[in-house]
């Protein structure tokens, strides 16, 4: 039997790893959930309207099965958009909108989407679990 003080060490490791486990979720403000069924449906056909697909594979987008850019299934899970950019909804319509003036260089394309519906396309693609 392990002493005291290993045992209490032991499960003071196993609280503070669980703690941590769940910050990440928190941290992010998943509000992906919330946004209006309405949106996200918007948002599922904004993105094949522009093709985005071309570039990406996308769940639930007719046609979606891109190689070029990353595959977007499980967005709303990232923490990152381009590898360091917080993957919150309104920076992710920001760069749905301008990509380049977020990352210079990068090689996604703007595409002439309006605000809102980067909004949608936000909403839609954040709801990927």
């Amino acid at each position: 039997m392990a002493a005291p003080s290993a045992t209490f060490a032991a499960l003071a490791a196993l609280l503070l790893a669980a703690l941590a486990s769940g910050c990440e979720l928190g941290e992010r403000d998943l509000p992906y959930g919330g946004a209006p069924s309405a949106q996200r449906v918007a948002g599922q056909r904004l993105l094949a309207q522009y093709q985005c697909g071309s570039c990406h594979a996308i769940p639930g987008v007719p046609i979606a099965q891109g190689a070029v850019g990353p595959p977007l299934s499980a967005y709303g899970r990232r923490s990152y958009i381009a590898g360091h950019l917080p993957n919150r909804p309104d920076t992710l319509a920001q760069w749905i909108v301008a990509p380049a003036a977020l990352v210079p260089g990068t090689a996604m394309p703007a595409m002439g989407v309006s605000p809102q519906d980067a909004r949608d396309m936000a909403a839609y693609l954040l709801a990927l679990e």
